[in-house]
């Protein structure tokens, strides 16, 4: 999809809180970003079988299949963190060793930070 010349650009939202996935939509589709979400790790995965974004949000507490294995399973796709877990304890628990981990974005997140951060990881 192109917009003003440029094409647009796809985000994967994966969070089990649908309050959450709907905000985070809202905000990056003002953005000119072209938004998916998901409900969870399985529901990702699934996803990514017919869609390649350009950039995963991903939550890292989720129901069904952990987060590491979804992870492990994406590759040449930037991942950014959305999580309440501090970065510290999701480093303890090795969700940060991969190289397309590229961000960890704190939640609750202010909208115009998340705004930037998400223009900065797709280098607009």
């Amino acid at each position: 999809m192109k917009l003003g010349g440029r094409r647009m650009k796809t985000i994967l939202v994966a969070d089990d809180d649908p309050d959450v996935r709907e905000s985070v939509k809202t905000i990056l589709e003002k953005q000119d970003y072209r938004v998916i979400t998901a409900t969870g790790g399985d529901d990702c995965l699934k996803i990514l079988q017919e869609e390649t974004p350009d950039l995963i949000l991903l939550d890292i507490r989720m129901p069904g299949i952990p987060v590491k294995n979804v992870v492990e399973q994406i590759e040449d796709i930037k991942i950014a963190f959305m999580s309440i877990v501090w970065i510290s304890e999701a480093r303890k628990q090795g969700l940060c060793e991969q190289d397309n981990v590229v961000d960890f974005i704190q939640k609750p997140f202010d909208a115009n930070d998340l705004i930037k951060r998400v223009s900065l990881i797709l280098n607009e």
